[in-house]
C-alpha cells in the first residue's frame, strides 16, 4: 500500500503555493488544510509572530536580503520533509519545522507519508 500511496502523492494537492506577501498564520492554516501537518515559522530560535508576512519575517531574520525574497515556492505531497523545509530556507532565508501532533516529523519521509502517519 505504501508504494501506491507514494504514487498518489505525486498527483495529490497539485501543488501548495507559498507567496511572500501572505501572513504566517494564513500559510500555516493553508498548509494544515493541504497536508494535515503543522508548519511552524521561526525568527532565530523563537517561534515567529503569526501576524508577520513571510517577507516581513525574512527582512527581520536574514543577515542579507535574499534575491528570491519575492519568489513563490511550490510544495508537493511527494516532497521529503527536509526538502520542503530547505525550500523555505533557500528561498526566503526562513527556518520552518514541520510537525504533527506537536512532534517533529522525520526529515527523510515525504509530506504525504507524514500526513498518513507512516513513520
Amino acid at each position: 500500500m505504501g508504494l501506491l500511496n507514494n504514487f498518489k502523492d505525486r498527483f495529490k494537492n497539485e501543488e501548495f503555493s507559498v507567496a511572500p506577501n501572505k501572513k504566517l498564520k494564513t500559510i500555516s492554516k493553508d498548509f494544515k488544510t493541504a497536508f494535515e501537518l503543522d508548519l511552524v515559522f521561526y525568527k532565530g530560535k523563537r517561534i515567529a509572530e503569526e501576524s508577520l508576512t513571510l517577507k516581513q519575517l525574512n527582512d527581520k531574520t536574514s543577515a542579507e536580503v535574499k534575491k528570491n525574497s519575492n519568489a513563490e515556492i511550490k510544495i508537493k505531497a511527494s516532497m521529503k520533509v527536509k526538502e520542503a523545509e530547505k525550500a523555505f530556507l533557500d528561498t526566503y532565508g526562513t527556518t520552518v519545522q514541520i510537525k504533527s501532533g506537536g512532534k517533529l516529523v522525520p526529515d527523510e519521509i515525504t509530506l504525504g507519508q507524514a500526513a498518513r502517519g507512516e513513520y
